[in-house]
């Protein structure tokens, strides 16, 4: 449990960062909040000879208002997004979120960008930012590019992020009027992640569905999209029988993983009924 030997630097400054990927090239890793990479590197799955450590740019930590949209600064800890004000206010799916993810040491040091650029297939965050149709905000040598949440979860621990990039910022527009968002997950006894995770954010017309996004995790090799709850529900009533119909969905076209711990049909099983759970949830909440 001991790792190979490695560089530590501490970066001042985002440009600072980028200057330092960009000369080390594949020799390095970006460290935030660790939780992941520490780990990797004490069973020497992962051996960077330089470590970059990006947790001290208080640049990228923050939560505001901005242009209509809540943009979130890559390095802001799961705790500041758990205790926020506006985003209890404005968007509670992801205080919601944050108060599921691990043990407050966890969620004291952790950062929902270093968790968004891992993409931990069974990582709480993924799923709550497809739920919310967010933006991902990456900077590299060519610049500045936004990233949509459906694109860039690309496979198991594969982020859509190249080479030399740092995520900067997570960014989504709130959802306006009668809305209700809910996160609700089965939580593995050991590691704490999410055997199933479901993230619903949806807005309501009266009694019907007017708009739908649900993320899951935690099912497949990455998290994705249940398109098929959100076409169910959209335009239809949020009443039981709908809501129970429509969460029979959440793993079309998925191969749901196995392990020692959960079969296949035991996670779709899951899923269908904490999509139910959840999407019930949220239509309580909207009203």
């Amino acid at each position: 449990m001991i790792p190979t030997s490695f560089d530590y630097v501490a970066a001042k400054s985002l440009d600072d960062a980028l200057s330092l990927l960009a000369r080390h090239k594949d020799d390095a890793k970006l460290l935030a909040g660790g939780h992941s990479l520490l780990p990797a590197m004490k069973l020497r799955l992962a051996q960077p000879k330089v470590l970059i450590d990006i947790s001290r740019i208080k640049d990228l930590n923050y939560i505001r208002e901005e242009d209509g949209q809540v943009r979130i600064g890559a390095m802001t800890t799961h705790f500041q997004i758990e205790s926020s004000d506006l985003l209890r206010r404005v968007c509670p799916l992801l205080p919601e979120a944050a108060s599921n993810l691990g043990d407050m040491q966890v969620r004291n040091k952790g950062t929902i960008g270093g968790s968004v650029a891992h993409a931990d297939p069974a990582a709480d965050w993924p799923a709550s930012v497809i739920a919310l149709n967010a933006e991902m905000v990456a900077v590299g040598p060519k610049g500045e590019r936004v990233i949509k949440s459906d694109d860039f979860f690309v496979e198991l621990f594969t982020s859509a992020l190249e080479a030399g990039e740092i995520l900067r910022e997570i960014r989504f527009t709130p959802p306006k009027g009668n809305f209700g968002q809910a996160y609700l997950k089965f939580r593995h006894p050991a590691s704490g992640f999410a055997v199933v995770g479901i993230a619903v954010s949806l807005t309501a017309e009266g009694s019907r569905c007017a708009s739908c996004g649900i993320g899951v995790t935690g099912v497949a090799g990455k998290a994705y999209r249940a398109a098929g709850v959100e076409r169910a529900l959209k335009g239809t009533a949020l009443d039981g029988k709908t809501v129970s119909a429509a969460a029979e969905h959440v793993a079309d076209g998925i191969e749901p993983n196995s392990d020692l711990f959960a079969s296949g049909e035991y996670r779709k099983h899951l899923a269908q009924v904490y999509a139910r759970r959840a999407l019930e949830t949220a239509a309580s909440r909207a009203k």
